[in-house]
């Protein structure tokens, strides 16, 4: 586990209690102590979660909620003062995926920050169209088939749906997990590393220069990209 966790939140002792439990379950973990600092660091930083207190100095929670979500799509956990409904609603008008009422479990705020990583990582469902294409690479998804200069490609089934997961999502960086949830379905346990063999397979077929690929790229520590 290496998600990133951002805490803004102006009580240093709650932040750092919030802290120590997550570095318990294994999370990276950055405080900013007022809501201006935490802004610049979600900006800058790109942290996969950030749980925010409303009541903040120099920036208050809302701003910071409203200018992240129209810059970001990266989760909001809000944290309210109990029986304050307003601000619940408020934060999530304003872009917060959940919340938590003080004072609040440590078990509880866990779940909720793995639920939402978790809802995270989940791609959308896009429309599948029949023919995809990049280049002179084109992928025909009815006919279950692929073409490279007009030559049809030999690949086996799990090549076709690896690279045609890839192509769909074109431009979007795709973790090892991901692409085994959508290309290999998750009816068994398989080593994520499967994904590197069947890439290098990939690569040789539509790379020119499978050492140097243009089309499937690696992004160190995340997984792969296909470029168009």
């Amino acid at each position: 586990m290496n998600e990133r966790i951002l805490i803004v939140e102006d009580e240093a002792p709650l932040a750092e209690a919030i802290a120590y439990a997550l570095k318990r379950e294994g999370y990276q973990v950055r405080i900013a102590l007022d809501g201006q600092e935490g802004l610049r660091v979600a900006l800058t930083e790109k942290p996969d979660l950030v749980i925010l207190d409303l009541m903040l100095p120099k920036l208050d929670g809302w701003e910071v909620c409203r200018t992240l979500r129209a810059k970001s799509p990266l989760p909001i956990l809000i944290l309210t003062a109990r029986g304050e409904e307003q601000e619940k609603v408020l934060g999530l008008e304003l872009g917060a995926d959940d919340y938590v009422v003080k004072p609040f479990s440590m078990r509880e705020l866990i779940a909720r920050v793995r639920a939402l990583l978790r809802r995270a990582k989940r791609l959308p469902v896009l429309e599948e169209p029949e023919v995809l294409q990049s280049g002179n690479l084109i992928l025909f998804a009815a006919e279950h088939r692929a073409e490279l200069d007009g030559k049809e490609l030999r690949l086996s089934p799990r090549e076709f749906s690896l690279l045609k997961v890839l192509m769909l999502h074109k431009g979007r960086v795709l973790s090892r997990e991901q692409l085994l949830e959508l290309a290999w379905g998750q009816k068994e346990f398989i080593d994520p590393h499967t994904v590197d063999v069947h890439v290098h397979w990939l690569r040789e077929k539509i790379e020119p220069d499978p050492q140097n690929p243009r089309r499937i790229v690696t992004v160190r520590g995340v997984g792969y990209r296909f470029v168009e």
